[in-house]
């Protein structure tokens, strides 16, 4: 089996390559700013309580966005780094075709929890990364929305990580200073 390390490194090339023009949103910030984070929530966990595949899990945090932000499809996820990656990473990806945003964000949530618990922490450090200052063109209703489904989230994905809930639980109380 390879080590962390190698994987981590063939994961970031890869998803460096599919997002290469992508930002983070509000910023010039390249996405792989995003992507890095969310890894280093992942490997932040299992410093704080190692009882889950750490590999698994953060080869699924690297490419979380990569089918549902690129042309990148599960086919190709599955060749390079196998089947149960691809599975975890089209769970993590919302179904577009769904009528609603919140549809979709429900329905890839259940997906999330009928896979290994990698999957959902996947999706606690994704919110977690993504709670910090709104980007300027935001409006309250967009800012609350998204506290709120933040509150959904960590409410659908109890018992996947103890220190990803907690701090998720934090960020969300942090948040609220966003909210006039």
């Amino acid at each position: 089996m390879a080590m962390t390390q190698e994987l981590y490194q063939k994961a970031m090339k890869f998803a460096g390559e599919k997002h290469f023009d992508q930002k983070v949103p509000g910023t010039n910030a390249n996405y792989l700013l995003h992507i890095s984070n969310v890894a280093m929530e992942i490997l932040v966990a299992y410093n704080n309580k190692p009882d889950f595949d750490i590999d698994f899990a953060v080869q699924t945090a690297i490419l979380h966005d990569t089918i549902e932000d690129t042309t990148c499809d599960y086919s190709e996820i599955e060749i390079e780094f196998g089947e149960r990656v691809a599975k975890a990473v089209q769970a993590l990806t919302k179904d577009k075709v769904l009528p609603s945003k919140k549809e979709s964000m429900l329905d890839s949530l259940t997906r999330i929890n009928q896979l290994e618990k990698e999957v959902g922490m996947v999706k606690l450090a994704d919110r977690i990364t993504n709670l910090q200052s709104p980007p300027g063109y935001w409006n309250q209703k967009k800012i609350i929305n998204y506290q709120e489904e933040a509150v959904i989230i960590v409410d659908s994905l109890q018992d996947k990580n103890e220190y990803l809930e907690s701090r998720l639980r934090a960020k969300i109380e942090a948040y609220k200073q966003y909210i006039a």
